[in-house]
């Protein structure tokens, strides 16, 4: 990976829309990040650089919204993806780089849709839902970097609002992002691009808070989708391109 001040300018903007996505949505930042880090890092350092970043966001909004979070429904959820994380960074280590990319692309798009369409499935309901939406989850988190999508899938099929949404996703964040890099192991960047990205991590969030007071919620979850749609398909492309 090129350390040149053009490859740190990129990373820092990426990083920085996706800090302030996921501030201002309360999700957002691996759908939107994850194809332009893979993209810019390739699929091996992109989606684990997406883990570690989407870790410390979702573990700073969780510091003052802890007590919210409903400990007997995440239990299934982050269990069924432990089991799961490992055989996502197992896949994601032996693909080729193109089918990577358009696997990584296939899943953003088909993910983001499904969300902006509201999804109704009946088996992500109740205890089994949960599980079939953890081990999903978990897979797809640790071998694209976007696990999030199939909780937001379980919890509009439990009818959960988006006030008890938003605690329990960052701690199912934090979580499953942990257990994802602790399977494929930190990024490697250099120190000045580590420090970079903490930067733009705050900067980021410091900006999503700001819009959140102005945008309200269901246009910046549109936006969010639509970014992740049209940076999922252009992900695909490359990749289908690459075969």
């Amino acid at each position: 990976m090129a350390s040149s001040w053009a490859v740190a300018v990129v990373l820092g903007v990426i990083v920085v829309v996706g800090a302030s996505v996921q501030r201002l949505a309360g999700i957002g930042f691996a759908l939107v990040a994850v194809p332009a880090l893979v993209l810019l890092l390739g699929p091996d350092q992109g989606v684990v650089l997406a883990n570690c970043a989407a870790g410390v966001i979702s573990a700073v909004g969780l510091a003052g919204t802890w007590r919210q979070v409903r400990l007997t429904a995440m239990v299934p959820l982050v269990a069924a993806a432990a089991c799961t994380v490992p055989a996502g960074a197992w896949v994601a280590a032996r693909l080729p780089e193109p089918v990577l990319l358009a696997g990584t692309g296939l899943l953003v798009s088909v993910a983001a849709a499904l969300v902006m369409w509201g999804a109704r499935v009946p088996a992500l309901r109740g205890a089994t839902g949960a599980v079939a939406a953890g081990a999903a989850s978990g897979f797809m988190n640790s071998s694209a970097g976007v696990g999030g999508p199939a909780v937001s899938l379980y919890a509009v099929n439990a009818g959960w609002t988006v006030r008890e949404f938003v605690p329990n996703a960052q701690f199912y964040g934090l979580v499953v992002n942990t257990l994802s890099v602790a399977a494929k192991g930190l990024p490697q960047l250099t120190t000045p691009l580590w420090l970079l990205v903490a930067a733009a991590i705050a900067t980021g969030s410091a900006i999503g808070k700001a819009l959140a007071q102005r945008v309200p919620e269901r246009r910046a979850r549109l936006i969010v989708l639509l970014l992740a749609l049209s940076g999922g398909l252009t992900t695909l492309g490359k990749g289908l391109w690459g075969l």
